[in-house]
């Protein structure tokens, strides 16, 4: 069986392609909030990542979930700046995840153009709080973790 036929017999089955990549450019974009979480519980500064990323994230597979079925059925779709806001409050983790599971919102360019930036700026924002020592984001932010 070629390469392309393998593809198309896997996409056609439900399996996730390229499984063992996605999943390190997951653990990647996840150490970073991971690590910031872990650091900012430990440090007494908050306790509000370590559980917004999480719960955040399950509400966002949820939303996502439920946005598929409805696609399916032709019923009440959850708007995108929902889903985007879901994203933004820290579950992109989940967001990606089911945009995976579900293979849900994953073709549309504006969709996923919005979505990697809140990814970015997540990303952005715990280089500057691990990195910086908070001194450019954590500084404008910092009073809303606390």
């Amino acid at each position: 069986m070629s390469r392309a036929s393998a593809q198309r017999a896997a996409s056609n089955s439900g399996a996730i392609q390229h499984l063992r990549s996605k999943l390190l450019v997951f653990a990647g974009l996840c150490l970073l909030p991971f690590a910031g979480a872990v650091q900012m519980l430990v440090s007494g500064q908050s306790w509000l990542p370590a559980v917004m990323y999480p719960v955040v994230s399950l509400v966002c597979v949820a939303l996502y979930w439920r946005d598929k079925q409805q696609a399916r059925h032709q019923g009440w779709r959850t708007p995108e700046k929902v889903l985007h806001a879901c994203e933004l409050c820290g579950g992109w983790p989940g967001a990606l995840v089911a945009q995976q599971l579900y293979r849900h919102k994953t073709r549309k360019v504006s969709f996923q153009l919005s979505f990697w930036a809140i990814v970015a700026l997540h990303q952005v924002f715990w280089v500057d709080q691990l990195v910086l020592g908070g001194h450019w984001l954590g500084s404008a932010l910092g009073p809303l973790l606390r």
